[in-house]
């Protein structure tokens, strides 16, 4: 294991007249020009930022193509150890840091030094957050972003690499290690519901590839892929990593199954080399599929599979080299030591000959070499750390660990996306959705025909209940009436009887005219009872008529009821039979699609089939004058840009102008086949790369010309090929003036309103960016709707277009903060005028790291001008600047933000109301 750094740094040697070596370690006279002899980066390789060991972000790296990476190298000095302090005393540091300017002597005697430059050099006293943040994070953002990506630790025995790479922070977590750190911002940036991470945990030990999650695992077969070129591990245990706390179990595992050994030279020595490797897996939401010709367009507009992107991250702990009589190795340890030197000879053959660009690497005299194939020269991004000592009694080992930094900073990589649509899980959506459809239509079938048959149980239960209510109460009705009825007639017979009695049986005259008068009275009154007796009887059947003629108007309502029910029942049925067949017709449907995807791949294999033969084909082609030969100048200048990257390209544009000619190129632009335009405006856009030829171009009207082919154009590869062209051209002061003469900015502007494709608006973000970056233009830009363009291009969402606007913004913030500090400028920024503010704002804390880093520099340039800080508080820029000075990575940003804040007594006295303490 490593020795933790400390703060115990000494250098107390002398400093004396440096001796300078080239790049090929030859000493130089004393008297040459420091600049020119010191050991410098690789040219022809893009930029990367100051206080990132692994460049740029890797966001615009999306073609098939790759992207070219160089591998990033950086050194760290180990602190001396108490045994180097008492046997060391009398004797200074053999080498002597430069931080800021990023360079290292090594001391050879008291007179004598040789001077090498690195990407970075870090002091004994730097931290492990520095460290991680410069050697690692750039590589774990490429990851998350789709990339595969190398970190590595090279040095002697005991200074300090699997410190720097492995250690847990258990007693103190500012000394967690890159492995630690990586781990927790992976899981602070994927999803845990659609993204993954799987780890793996090896080491290389005497030439045996063995898992340090199962010790029993311990002969792991190295595979590699002979189409991609990926190298995978059969057999290797992994383990999908949810959270923080079970990636460091896995480590302490691992670390505890790991050889190591006691020598002379370090207590715990690791005696094997330590690879860990994390497979990120992570879904692009809201990606559809892009619009294919033919008769099957509508399929893939129909169709919107999900992009998958897989990143690798491979964090390699490399065993310590050291030599046998100073370690004092012996026995088992003696053997494990020159299987150690051996595989670290391999790794420095195939380093030099990658960095000597030798047509054959020896990358199989090894499996170390063969597992780091992707790493060195391959699709991955590689930062390396070299860890040295201070010690002059190890003055050989350091200088041969420099040595292999200085070679491995000439081994470029060329990066690759690795992005795919996810087909199948667009076939497991639809056969869930398909499930889930099956399934509603079958619990709303059957919760249907429950209620049908509840309605109809209901209504033959009510329409029984009702009749068997009135025909209850119509039969009581009729026999009561009957009863009363008959009781009536009986009355009015005993009646009639007496009456008839006392009429026969009268005694005497005079009683029987008495009787017969009385008689007489007596019938009209009897006869009238009679009658109305006979009347109420009449309305009670009346009555009754009419109650059973309601009772059956209820009959006959409920039968009704009972007949929609039915009816109801038969649409259901209808209505059932309907989904069922379109059930049938979305698995014809799937059915379909399947074929169609099929097709498609048929028509693709075709397709690569024909572009192949095509390629052959020009390249058997000759001549200069049409546009198989500029495309073949192009590709030979390609290819000697490969071989010799320092002077490739200078060779490839003397030859197009030898061979062809600046003028006779612009003339095809003028073209009649679009073919021919096509291919003479992609040679016009790499020339226009190389700055030598920018100002032959804008002599000899070829700025004219490509301003004429944008606005008669309505081709979208014209469009984006010649805004890129021009986008080169705008670097110079003087062309940017000549584009802004011929009306450049507004046919810029008209372009960006009709494009769709992401890479012609990335083109023209790119241009207009670069003419905002002219204080002399600004009002002029503005006023040809240079800024509004800008700010509407955010409507495609690409990554690479967002951040070519926030770096115009930035830039014409910084213009707009230059001539207010010079008392040029007054009034609210142009910016917040044109509406910019709410997107600088909204996207101040973007995941993209280009686009976040120029949104900062914008907002604190515009909150340099007091005239700003009203819209700034009302649109809600205040609390991201109050984010920034406290929140942002970047040093200088944090410090802008917290002046800007701090000299604007507006800003002041809103934090003061707020009552936020700053």
């Amino acid at each position: 294991m490593a020795t933790a750094f400390g703060s115990n740094y000494r250098n107390g040697a002398p400093r004396s007249s440096p001796r300078v070596v080239d790049s090929s370690g030859r000493p130089l006279s004393v008297n040459h020009n420091p600049k020119s002899s010191l050991k410098s980066k690789p040219s022809g390789i893009r930029k990367s930022s100051p206080a990132s060991l692994g460049g740029g972000s890797a966001g615009a790296a999306k073609d098939d193509g790759g992207v070219p990476g160089r591998v990033r190298v950086a050194v760290r000095l180990r602190p001396r150890n108490a045994e180097e302090l008492v046997e060391d005393a009398d004797f200074g540091d053999c080498v002597e840091l430069q931080p800021e300017l990023k360079r290292l002597k090594l001391r050879k005697n008291n007179w004598d030094t040789d001077t090498y430059e690195f990407d970075e050099v870090f002091t004994d006293s730097a931290s492990q957050k520095r460290v991680y943040e410069v050697v690692a994070k750039p590589v774990i953002e490429s990851v998350l972003e789709g990339y595969n990506g190398t970190v590595m630790a090279y040095g002697q025995t005991g200074t300090g690499k699997t410190y720097t790479l492995g250690n847990l922070g258990e007693e103190d977590t500012a000394a967690r290690g890159i492995m630690v750190r990586a781990m927790e911002d992976i899981l602070a940036d994927v999803s845990p519901e659609s993204d993954s991470i799987c780890v793996s945990y090896l080491q290389l030990y005497m030439e045996t590839l063995q898992d340090l999650l199962d010790p029993s695992n311990n002969n792991i077969s190295i595979v590699e892929d002979p189409k991609t070129g990926d190298v995978s591990v059969l057999g290797a245990i992994s383990v999908e990593i949810r959270d923080q706390q079970s990636f460091l179990e896995l480590l302490r595992l691992g670390e505890a199954h790991r050889f190591a050994a006691n020598t002379k030279l370090n207590t715990e020595s690791s005696r094997s080399h330590a690879i860990l490797m994390a497979h990120v897996r992570r879904s692009i939401k809201d990606s559809v599929l892009s619009s294919v010709n033919g008769s099957n367009s509508h399929v893939s507009k129909a169709l919107k599979p999900p992009i998958v992107r897989k990143g690798k991250l491979v964090v390699v702990d490399l065993a310590g080299s050291e030599r046998i009589d100073k370690s004092g190795s012996e026995g088992h340890t003696l053997e494990e030591a020159k299987s150690i030197n051996l595989s670290l000879s391999a790794l420095g053959k195939c380093i030099n000959a990658l960095a000597e660009n030798n047509s054959h690497v020896p990358v199989r005299d090894s499996k170390l070499t063969r597992l780091l194939r992707d790493s060195f020269g391959g699709t991955a991004r590689t930062s390396l750390l070299i860890t040295i000592g201070p010690s002059p009694r190890h003055r050989g080992e350091t200088a041969s660990t420099i040595m292999f930094g200085q070679r491995a900073m000439k081994v470029e990589n060329m990066l690759k996306l690795k992005e795919e649509f996810d087909y199948k899980s667009l076939s497991r959506r639809l056969e869930i959705q398909l499930d889930k459809l099956i399934a509603e239509n079958e619990r709303q079938q059957k919760a249907f025909k429950d209620e049908i048959e509840r309605i109809s149980v209901e209504a033959q239960k009510r329409i029984s209940e009702v009749e068997t209510k009135y025909e209850d109460a119509l039969e009581a009705e009729r026999l009561k009436y009957q009863k009363d009825y008959m009781e009536s007639i009986k009355k009015l017979e005993e009646q009639l009887v007496t009456n008839q009695q006392k009429l026969s049986n009268g005694k005497i005259n005079t009683a029987a005219n008495d009787t017969s008068s009385h008689i007489n009275s007596r019938e009209p009154a009897a006869l009238a009872s009679a009658l109305e007796e006979v009347a109420n009887l009449k309305k009670l059947l009346g009555r009754e008529a009419s109650l059973k003629k309601a009772a059956e108007e209820e009959i006959n309502n409920l039968k009704s009821q009972l007949s929609q029910s039915k009816l109801l029942e038969a649409s259901a049925n209808s209505e059932i039979l309907k989904l069922q067949k379109m059930l049938e017709d979305e698995s014809r449907q799937k059915e379909k699609i399947e074929g169609d995807l099929a097709a498609l791949q048929s028509q693709l294999l075709q397709l690569s089939f024909d572009a192949d033969e095509t390629r052959r084909n020009l390249d058997r082609g000759g001549g200069v004058n049409g546009p198989s030969g500029l495309e073949s100048l192009i590709s030979q200048a390609k290819n000697q840009q490969v071989n010799d990257p320092g002077n490739g390209e200078k060779a490839s544009m003397a030859k197009l102008f030898e061979q062809v000619g600046l003028h006779k190129i612009l003339s095809l632009l003028e073209a009649e086949d679009a073919d021919i335009r096509i291919h003479a405006v992609k040679v016009v856009a790499n020339l226009a790369a190389e700055e030598a030829n920018q100002q032959k171009i804008v002599e000899a009207g070829g700025l004219k010309s490509l301003l004429i082919l944008l606005r008669s154009s309505d081709d979208e590869t014209v469009h984006r090929v010649a805004a890129g062209a021009i986008a080169n051209l705008a670097m110079n002061e003087t062309n940017q003036e000549l584009i802004m003469v011929q009306g450049g900015i507004r046919l810029l502007s008209m372009t960006a309103a009709n494009a769709k494709d992401p890479q012609t608006l990335r083109m023209i973000a790119g241009a207009i960016a670069n003419l905002c970056g002219n204080d002399k233009l600004q009002t002029k830009l503005r006023g040809e709707g240079g800024i509004k363009a800008l700010v509407g291009m955010v409507r495609c969402g690409h990554p690479d277009v967002l951040a070519q606007v926030a770096r115009g913004i930035a830039n014409f913030a910084k213009c707009e903060s230059k001539a207010s500090v010079q008392g040029m400028k007054k009034g609210r920024s142009l910016l917040i005028e044109d509406g910019a503010l709410s997107w600088i704002v909204q996207n101040a804390n973007n995941e993209a790291t280009p686009i976040r880093r120029h949104i900062e520099l914008a907002l604190c340039h515009l909150a340099q001008h007091e005239a700003n800080a009203r819209d700034m508080i009302g649109g809600g820029a205040l609390w991201e600047l109050v984010r920034i000075s406290r929140d942002c990575s970047r040093q200088d940003i944090r410090t802008l933000a917290c002046q800007t804040i701090s000299s604007s007594p507006t800003f002041q006295a809103e934090l003061r109301r707020l009552r936020i303490e700053y």
